[in-house]
This record gives C-alpha cells, sequence and structure tokens, in this order.
C-alpha cells in the first residue's frame, strides 16, 4: 500500500505539480483533526473525476462530429445517384419516393445524433455524480474526530 502512495505521489507531481505547493501551505497551517493525506487524496481524486468528465465529453463530441461527417458524406452520395436518375418517363414518381425517403432518413440521423449526445452527456454527468458521491463519504471521514 505504501509504494502505491509513493507511486501515485510520484505521477501527481508530474501532472499536477501545483499539488506539493497545495501540500506545503496546508502543512503550514497543521489543523488538528484533519488527515492532510486524506484531503490531498482528495482534491486529486476531484482532479481525476475531472480530467476523466472531459475525456468523456471530448469522445462524445468527437463521435458526434465524426457520425455528422458520415451522414453529411452519404447524404451527398445520395444526392448525385438522385441527379443521375434525373431523366426518364416516371421522373415525378421518382422524386417523390426520393423526398419521402430523404426526410425519413433526416428524422433517423437527427434521432441518432440527438442519441449520440444525450448518452455523451449521461457519461460525462456519471463520472461527477459518483465523484459527488465519493466527497460525500469522504468528508463524513475526514471531519470525524479521531
Amino acid at each position: 500500500m505504501e509504494t502505491d502512495n509513493k507511486q501515485s505521489s510520484a505521477s501527481d507531481a508530474t501532472a499536477m505539480p501545483w499539488f506539493d505547493d497545495l501540500k506545503k501551505l496546508l502543512e503550514k497551517f497543521q489543523l488538528p483533526g484533519i488527515d492532510l493525506d486524506a484531503v490531498l487524496d482528495w482534491q486529486r481524486k476531484d482532479m481525476d473525476a475531472l480530467f476523466e468528465a472531459n475525456r468523456q465529453a471530448l469522445e462524445g463530441i468527437k463521435a458526434l462530429v465524426e457520425r455528422r461527417n458520415e451522414i453529411l458524406q452519404e447524404t451527398l452520395a445520395q444526392w448525385q445517384a438522385g441527379l443521375k436518375d434525373a431523366a426518364g418517363p416516371d421522373l415525378l414518381a421518382k422524386q417523390s419516393e426520393a423526398a419521402r425517403q430523404s426526410v425519413e432518413q433526416v428524422m433517423a440521423n437527427f434521432r441518432e445524433l440527438a442519441e449520440l449526445e444525450t448518452r455523451s452527456r449521461s457519461n460525462v454527468w456519471k463520472v461527477m455524480q459518483d465523484r459527488l458521491q465519493e466527497n460525500m463519504t469522504s468528508l463524513q471521514k475526514i471531519l470525524q474526530p479521531k
């Protein structure tokens, strides 16, 4: 367990150099009954949760943009194919069928993008909710008299 703390401290120092400054500042005040390591661990976990939430948000945005671009390419390909078929005796029937299919496809695409966005938001919110719950538990433990 002690080696885990040393490894964690080493990674904290490289990922968040201001953590050492915070620890030194808190050590100066030496508040009785407060576990300094627990407070610092609490703050580190908060930062980890924020990093994870940001990572999940970025992944969600990336997936949304990629899918939107795919939809745009598919739509352009469909329009090009529709223009090739623009001649012939049953032109009006082909145009109305193409219009109907386009509207259905737009609605399906809109639903898909909305679901992607909702899933992304839910993932980010879950990370933050879990951390908030951990904070409440940690706060209770930290504030208990020893």
